[in-house]
């Protein structure tokens, strides 16, 4: 069953371990322009006409098969990167645990896709990939760097199939965890976007957590 976007919220509140060096020195808040503008808003069906057609233009009765249609298959990710920041890690599917928070690799060297959402390169929507950025045992994450990237950095996705998705960043924020605006991030409408997502800002020891999300939102590259 997918889990309302809502309730997605407890799993980006979540971080692991304990500050690192890299949590010293901090970027700007916002590189490019704000999430909630590279965000399209998502796509709506127009409301129907409360005008009643006269009974001699009424649309014809049509029919269709009653058997369900069979959906696409779908390629997941394997590996993103993004050059110029050094990021290079492998994609796993993800889903949602079973209190309600998105799935996040163990390993923080390994990123994870929310596979109830479009797969990067789908005609709409976001694809949203998060990890954690660090552990006290494991150090750095693949996603730390992700604080430092900066509009038209290429972030490059690579499927199973062997094909690729090209993404240009139009933006980098960083966003107090209560104000992530998830359903915008989380679209299953509205034009192809390329969310990624890790933790950031100070570290609250009484919570054992970042008080921030940084989150990255690319556009397909022409």
């Amino acid at each position: 069953m997918r889990t309302p976007v809502a309730v997605l919220a407890l799993g980006l509140t979540l971080a692991v371990g304990t500050p690192t060096v890299w949590a010293l020195t901090r970027p700007e808040p916002v590189a490019g322009v704000p999430v909630a503008a590279a965000l399209p808003a998502p796509t709506t069906a127009p409301a129907p006409s409360a005008t009643p057609l006269p009974v001699d233009r009424l649309p014809e009765v049509t029919a269709r098969p009653a058997a369900p249609t069979v959906a696409p298959a779908v390629v997941p990710p394997v590996r993103l990167s993004l050059p110029a920041r050094g990021i290079e890690a492998p994609v796993d599917p993800v889903g949602v645990e079973p209190e309600g928070e998105m799935t996040l690799p163990e390993d923080v060297d390994r990123v994870g896709w929310y596979r109830f959402g479009p797969v990067p390169g789908a005609a709409e929507g976001a694809a949203v990939v998060a990890g954690h950025v660090d552990d006290a045992e494991q150090g750095l994450g693949a996603l730390a760097p992700l604080r430092e990237a900066e509009p038209g950095d290429e972030v490059v996705v690579e499927a199973a199939d062997g094909s690729t998705t090209r993404w240009t960043v139009a933006s980098r924020e960083t966003i107090d965890k209560p104000g992530v605006p998830l359903g915008e991030l989380f679209a299953r409408t509205g034009a192809p976007r390329l969310v990624l997502i890790t933790c950031g800002g100070p570290f609250d020891e009484d919570l054992r957590s970042y008080r921030d999300n940084v989150v990255v939102v690319a556009e397909p590259r022409p």
